[in-house]
């Protein structure tokens, strides 16, 4: 018996709004876990800054979370394989006032 399926059915239809598809920058994230899920918090540390806010926290469940690690991994090898290897950042060696000036008030 050959079923009738109509590709339109599996396709998903995602709507982005104007801000947030301005997106935010952020060049550090925390990720903490329980049990049940996986916490990610996008923070924007700036330079000679005492104080960071969190930009955007997403909450993954586990499972989606592995796949999000999966995905991830793969866009990078791609992305390396076409621009050549990222450097870690381990490897610069940054101070964490990024050599910009400290702050005074």
């Amino acid at each position: 018996m050959m079923e009738d399926q109509n590709p339109q059915q599996n396709q998903l239809n995602i709507e982005i709004s104007e801000e947030v598809a301005e997106g935010e920058y952020a060049n550090l994230a925390i990720i903490t876990h329980s049990h049940a899920e996986f916490v990610i918090d996008f923070v924007n540390v700036m330079p000679g800054t005492p104080k960071s806010k969190v930009k955007s926290r997403i909450i993954l469940t586990p499972q989606h979370a592995k796949r999000f690690m999966k995905a991830l991994t793969e866009n990078i090898q791609r992305f390396e394989a076409a621009n050549g290897k990222i450097q870690d950042l381990e490897d610069v060696q940054l101070p964490m006032n990024f050599g910009g000036p400290t702050a005074q008030a």
